[in-house]
């Protein structure tokens, strides 16, 4: 999908602003706009043109009542279960992995099968949000969004923000499945874009990660490192 034609970056950021874009196609929209340069402008326009139209609403305090109502949906029974000490497991047997972060970074995390008001005339590829970790975030703060064809044969991963790998350091990419060990999608370039060809890459794919590793990758055929970055996969 081509978000630089301005017609369509126009159109999903006016939808955007006015709150009518919904659902997994607004947490896409807002998950890809730090990629996006064209995506950012028009909705920086459709803020300028529509700022008129607020300054005659006057502010209310919602009672607290309403805020209690919020923290409940949005947070659960979070607050009771962090009390809770979980048994060991490796990291990607762990629920938290997915559901434990922040409410900005599990939002990030969400796979994003991109979706528009006019479908496109061809199947649209499978894109997928890799979220910094933050319990990684002093070895790498590193995120990314991975492009995989529709056909599960290619796919393209790019850094969000640009990131200044150590020394002797190299990153891998995984395929995590929902049971069983990930498997090595190979290196991945700390410095630009990211190109792979592979058969069946969503074939019992769960989430993508990225680690952190000695030069040449992994010597064991797990990680070994920090998982620096991990997005799921849901279609």
């Amino acid at each position: 999908m081509d978000y630089s034609r301005r017609e369509l970056a126009d159109r999903l950021a006016a939808e955007h602003v006015l709150g009518t874009l919904r659902g997994p196609a607004r947490r896409r929209f807002e998950a890809l706009l730090p990629a996006h340069p064209a995506l950012r402008q028009a909705v920086a326009q459709w803020q300028e043109r529509l700022a008129p139209l607020s300054q005659s609403v006057l502010e209310v305090t919602p009672p607290d009542r309403v805020w209690s109502r919020i923290e409940t949906r949005v947070f659960g029974d979070a607050v009771s279960a962090s009390s809770t000490v979980a048994a060991p497991a490796r990291w990607w047997q762990r629920l938290g992995l997915w559901q434990g972060w922040s409410a900005a970074a599990s939002a990030a995390t969400l796979a994003l099968v991109v979706m528009v008001a006019t479908p496109p005339p061809a199947q649209p590829p499978v894109i997928v949000v890799l979220a910094a970790n933050p319990e990684a975030a002093q070895a790498l703060n590193a995120s990314f969004v991975a492009s995989v064809s529709a056909d599960g044969r290619a796919l393209v991963l790019r850094p969000i923000h640009a990131l200044a790998l150590s020394p002797g350091r190299a990153l891998e990419l995984w395929a995590v499945p929902a049971q069983g060990a990930p498997r090595s999608l190979g290196l991945v370039q700390a410095g630009g874009e990211t190109r792979l060809l592979r058969t069946q890459l969503l074939r019992d794919t769960a989430a993508f990660a990225v680690s952190l590793e000695p030069p040449g990758g992994s010597p064991t055929g797990a990680p070994t490192g920090p998982i620096v970055s991990v997005g799921k996969l849901q279609v």
